[in-house]
């Protein structure tokens, strides 16, 4: 699916067809509409490729010949609304969203619908303006980045949640969430990382041309990554401890079980001797 936004009067709207200093919005494009951001747009095929991409991790890129940047970052996505969800064992995944840079238009490209572009699009993020490049840019990255902190504080309630329930009980189901909860930690500890990497790229101003204005837009976006980073070790660590708790618990329960169990065997087999 395509949308084309512009700025227009400090307010973006939505525009019917591309014009110059639009943005140009690719959600789950089919192959028409790929072809459409190739021939029409101009935007290099491997940029397209390497954005629809599901296993591509974030990173920066340069065509010198077309005066093209594309920028990957790794975005945050819960899987509520996959087929097949189950809120008992609800996990949180990272997915690439590709940004390229071009004369003329700014083009986001993502495999499925997500939060971050539908607020930029619905003026949610304040101070969009789709004629300066790189603030956009620097304006979704902040955004992902706070997206990233808010599923970070749902996994912690998940994880505390589950920890009670497992106090009451010692079934399958909360273990497997907190295993789930767990995995979620490393996909988002991994794509930090390498979010971390591609925004230091960006900070050089080899790439993307940056602006006096844009500076402290994008050393929040730094701290707010940072601080992501760090909230997500901490989670982890405490996932992973109180995962192992229960492990000893659940090791000394059955050690319980087993010696009652020996006691009642000797008992029972002394009248067989």
């Amino acid at each position: 699916m395509l949308k084309f936004y512009k700025t227009i009067d400090n307010v973006t709207r939505e525009i019917q067809t591309p014009e110059a200093g639009c943005w140009i919005s690719a959600v789950s494009p089919s192959e028409e509409e790929r072809n459409f951001l190739i021939e029409k747009i101009g935007v290099l095929p491997e940029f397209v490729r390497a954005s629809l991409d599901f296993d591509e991790s974030s990173h920066i890129d340069f065509d010198d010949d077309e005066n093209q940047t594309l920028v990957i970052i790794d975005y945050p996505s819960d899987e509520e609304s996959q087929e097949g969800f189950d809120k008992d064992t609800l996990q949180y995944t990272t997915l690439p969203l590709g940004v390229v840079l071009m004369k003329g238009y700014i083009v986001t490209m993502c495999l499925y619908e997500n939060l971050n572009i539908d607020d930029m699009a619905n003026g949610v993020v304040r101070n969009i303006n789709t004629a300066m490049k790189t603030r956009f840019l620097l304006l979704l990255l902040l955004r992902i980045s706070q997206r990233y902190q808010i599923y970070l504080r749902q996994i912690d309630r998940l994880s505390s949640l589950t920890e009670q329930r497992l106090h009451k009980s010692m079934r399958n189901e909360e273990l497997i969430q907190m295993l789930g909860l767990e995995k979620s930690l490393v996909y988002f500890s991994t794509s930090l990382k390498t979010d971390e990497i591609t925004l230091n790229k960006i900070m050089r101003g080899k790439f993307i041309k940056l602006y006096e204005e844009d500076q402290d837009l994008l050393e929040d976006v730094l701290i707010e990554i940072h601080q992501a980073i760090e909230m997500c070790n901490i989670y982890s660590n405490i996932l992973s401890g109180t995962m192992d708790a229960f492990a000893s618990v659940i090791s000394n329960n059955l050690n319980i079980v087993m010696k009652v169990l020996t006691v009642i065997t000797i008992v029972m087999a002394i009248p067989n001797i």
